[in-house]
């Protein structure tokens, strides 16, 4: 009992603790301000373009926010997804947790558009995405937060790290802790950008073999809420239908607040990667239950990973570049 309250006091005094808005790396710091003279309207820009694609179309903060994952986890948070495929580049878009889902590229290029035409060359495409990924949480209800800038764009792509990199949906507990650790995020870190799926879609290829085979005996997972599997498979057959979508949270799918991880208490979350985190370790079942009870708590600790992940090897001063198109290098 002394453990346990030891521990939700530790993760109290962490969610209220001071916000870290800067961080240094080998080359310079990224810091809210970045902008403020150079091209004072940037945030603004970003969140107005952005809105407006967001409210045509709801699904797109959950897109944007995911490219923002898929984009740190891979050679750091320098928008080197964005690049399309040309000579010189294998683009990131054709690796398996990218293809036929990573989507809202159209955004990134609109907003970059307005940018190149209010500040020519001077705001980044990472920067852009990390902006974009924020406003993405805030217009659906979540929390906000400063955004450390100062990010350059890279130069490359690197389809084998997004390929191996980045977590998948039928990954184990401890493959997924691995694949946050080598990215310096640490369990709570996990946990809580976890709850990033209280919004948007999965494809029905993404979990199927929860529905009819998680284990190679023709069972269904045992850990799945059987009356939400038998729901699941109408429209998640055993073949065919892989692109039918599914609401992560079935609850409030287009709200970012804490149903996340009510779901996960009643054996609903939707992907195994989801559930092994109340199933599969006890301190990750902890915090799913702390975040499903405080929702501010959740919003915290969701603003501080985001942060940290946010500044996973940024490219800054003389590295990368400041690219005038976010699908291409610059001539």
């Amino acid at each position: 009992m002394a453990n346990s309250m030891s521990f939700f006091l530790l993760l109290s005094f962490l969610a209220f603790a001071p916000l870290c808005l800067c961080h240094y790396n080998q080359e310079g710091y990224l810091y809210p301000q970045f902008y403020d003279y150079s091209c004072p309207q940037a945030q603004h820009i970003v969140k107005s373009v952005l809105a407006k694609y967001v409210a045509e179309q709801p699904r797109l903060a959950a897109s944007i926010l995911r490219l923002h994952f898929h984009d740190c986890f891979v050679k750091g948070c320098d928008a080197s997804l964005l690049l399309d495929s040309s000579e010189s580049i294998n683009s990131e878009k054709g690796s398996n947790p990218n293809r036929n889902s990573a989507r809202g590229f159209e955004v990134i290029d609109a907003i970059k558009a307005e940018l190149e035409r209010q500040c020519p060359s001077t705001v980044s495409c990472a920067d852009i995405l990390t902006l974009a990924a924020r406003d993405s949480v805030v217009l659906t209800g979540g929390p906000n937060w400063e955004v450390p800038l100062g990010r350059r764009d890279s130069l490359g792509a690197s389809i084998s790290g997004s390929n191996n990199n980045i977590p998948a949906p039928n990954n184990t507990f401890q493959t997924i802790l691995t694949k946050f650790k080598l990215q310096g995020l640490d369990l709570v870190d996990l946990v809580a950008l976890s709850g990033g799926h209280t919004i948007g879609n999965a494809r029905c290829t993404t979990f199927r073999q929860r529905l009819y085979n998680q284990s190679g005996n023709g069972e269904p997972d045992s850990t799945l809420d059987q009356y939400y599997a038998s729901t699941l498979r109408t429209r998640c057959p055993s073949s065919g239908g892989d692109q039918n979508l599914f609401f992560l949270d079935y609850a409030t799918p287009y709200k970012f607040d804490n149903s996340y991880f009510k779901n996960l208490l009643a054996y609903k979350g939707l992907l195994s990667s989801d559930q092994v985190l109340f199933t599969m370790n006890q301190e990750s079942a902890e915090l799913v239950k702390l975040y499903a009870e405080r929702n501010d708590i959740f919003f915290e600790h969701f603003a501080k990973s985001m942060i940290k992940m946010g500044n996973i090897s940024p490219l800054t001063n003389s590295r990368g570049e400041i690219r005038e198109n976010c699908r291409r290098i610059n001539a």
